[in-house]
């Protein structure tokens, strides 16, 4: 992999109001945060307000790495953050806020030719201006990137269009147990066991990969000829805001970085278990993950 290429996360920049206080979130920030500790070229795009908390937000982030997020005439996200007695989180998104509206701009277009990665969700995609923006980003990366649509299901923001076409457009699908259920009763497979819904939509939408996160029961990796499973180690979890970005990110890493799909699952096992004993979505990683 050159080493000049960008790893990009798209979409959403928000702060997540968590019941300790507010911490910078959105998936797109975390994956490329989470991907650059392994001495990745990352970066972050989204849209921020012309407003004081997306002066805040630009002053966090880029701290913690590189980010490309245009001002715009909407307020900057936030999310309301609860969680329940096992440290998941239940978010409340506000809506018509300046990640909804990412404008497609000659620069984003640039960057999009010289990645070698992207991470992508439905969320981003609820508002008209910012599924654009996505889809042209998509269209001009060079044809053997790594376009992954980690689905992220929130709320009712998302539908079968959005779905579909994102599965369309990607070659590698991330989705939690709790995603596979509703995805299965939108293709109507929900009859089949779990391991075989996530063969059957691969083969549908010809994807190089399937990586099904289920919590504290394990996750899996479906690729063609390779099926890789592991446990989900035991740890003392903090919350769990931001653990699949972190699982992805490091997953992505390890993949461009060589690694065959059973040590790159381990390595995203291990970062995500890390994550999850932590207070918010990118803290530092210790030498011994971050090797």
């Amino acid at each position: 992999m050159a080493k000049e290429k960008w790893v990009v996360g798209i979409g959403e920049a928000l702060w997540d109001l968590l019941p300790d206080g507010a911490k910078i979130g959105g998936a797109p920030a975390n994956f490329a945060y989470h991907a650059g500790q392994f001495g990745l070229k990352a970066l972050a795009i989204s849209a921020l307000g012309d407003d004081a908390l997306g002066d805040e937000t630009e002053k966090v982030l880029r701290e913690k790495l590189d980010i490309y997020m245009e001002r715009v005439p909407f307020p900057t996200g936030t999310v309301n953050v609860t969680l329940d007695g096992k440290g998941v989180p239940h978010y409340e998104i506000r809506e018509d806020v300046a990640w909804d509206n990412i404008p497609l701009t000659e620069r984003l277009t640039d960057i999009a030719r010289e990645s070698v990665a992207v991470c992508f969700g439905s969320l981003a995609q609820r508002n008209p201006v910012s599924r654009a923006a996505i889809r042209a980003f998509l269209a001009a990366m060079p044809e053997d990137a790594m376009k992954i649509f980690d689905i992220n299901l929130r709320q009712h923001f998302y539908g079968r269009e959005v779905v579909e076409n994102s599965l369309e457009l990607c070659n590698i699908l991330k989705i939690n147990d709790e995603e596979l259920a509703i995805v299965a009763r939108m293709f109507e497979i929900d009859d089949l066991p779990s391991d075989e819904q996530c063969r059957r939509i691969r083969a549908c939408f010809d994807l190089d990969m399937v990586i099904l996160t289920c919590g504290t029961a394990g996750s899996h990796v479906f690729a063609d000829g390779v099926e890789s499973h592991f446990p989900t180690p035991e740890v003392a979890v903090a919350d769990t805001v931001g653990a699949g970005d972190a699982f992805t990110g490091a997953f992505c890493a390890a993949l461009l970085q060589g690694m065959p799909i059973g040590r790159a699952h381990e390595r995203a096992v291990r970062v995500s278990a890390y994550v999850c004993t932590q207070s918010g979505a990118m803290p530092p990683l210790p030498p011994e993950l971050a090797r």
